[in-house]
């Protein structure tokens, strides 16, 4: 068999997981009974998952989740809240693809952020593109931009997003910039992508946050009214862990 021929062919096309698979294949003498066409089957299986993985970790490189966390890691027996059948619903990432968003609030270190970073590890498995920003911190780059001349090209940065994870929502009330900045955003992604917001107050707070009525109204009216929400309470999950687990709360 020409082997080498074969594999640089498969390389210089740009199939590599075929090749790959090939030469996985080639080594295993049983697989010689094979048929072609089964033999082609399982080396286009091998280009297609290996395509996959370096799309997900394409994904994830961008997204910029603040946890590593899994879907497959959370811990449904800490006491806060988390409905386990909502969850796992929203893992299978129906919602993103029907546009809603989702709402997750509770106090200081009940898992907040990483079950959002679960979320949005989730996203990227299933080839949607997504951005981590901490709402304090994406403020401040949006100021920069706006001084520098990038601020539009970063508005449709993220406008382009399937989902859109803004953390830390909060409690510090919104000067006249930051409420223009959070409705634009809003805006641009009403009923066309998903956003998920972590905040330790309650939706019923986010009024006085954004401060002016007008605004507040309509940056609600888009956020809340088709969004799934979890609604995590209890003491902080950091206080039940030993220093020696240091592990991210899940």
């Amino acid at each position: 068999m020409l082997t080498h021929p074969t594999l640089d062919l498969l390389q210089n096309l740009g199939l590599h997981g075929m090749a790959k698979g090939f030469k996985e294949l080639d080594a295993q003498p049983e697989a010689r009974s094979l048929e072609h066409a089964e033999w082609l089957a399982l080396l286009l299986e091998q280009e297609k998952t290996q395509r996959q993985q370096k799309r997900f970790e394409s994904r994830a490189r961008a997204a910029k989740l603040r946890h590593a966390a899994c879907i497959e890691d959370v811990d449904y027996r800490a006491i806060r809240g988390l409905d386990r059948a909502l969850f796992l619903k929203l893992a299978a990432g129906d919602w993103i693809r029907a546009r809603h968003n989702l709402l997750v609030t509770g106090p200081c270190g009940v898992g907040k952020s990483w079950l959002a970073c679960a979320l949005g590890h989730k996203a990227c498995r299933d080839d949607f593109a997504v951005a981590y920003h901490r709402v304090p911190r994406l403020f401040a780059a949006l100021a920069l931009g706006r001084a520098d001349g990038r601020y539009t090209k970063m508005l449709r940065a993220i406008a382009r997003l399937d989902l859109l994870i803004l953390d830390d929502w909060g409690p510090e009330p919104l000067d006249a910039e930051q409420r223009r900045d959070l409705l634009e955003i809003i805006e641009d992604r009403y009923e066309a992508r998903s956003i998920i917001v972590t905040s330790q107050l309650p939706v019923d707070r986010w009024y006085e946050i954004i401060g002016n009525p007008t605004i507040a109204d309509a940056i609600l009216d888009r956020l809340v009214h088709n969004a799934y929400r979890i609604e995590l309470k209890g003491e902080s999950l950091r206080k039940q862990k030993q220093p020696a687990q240091d592990q991210p709360v899940s």
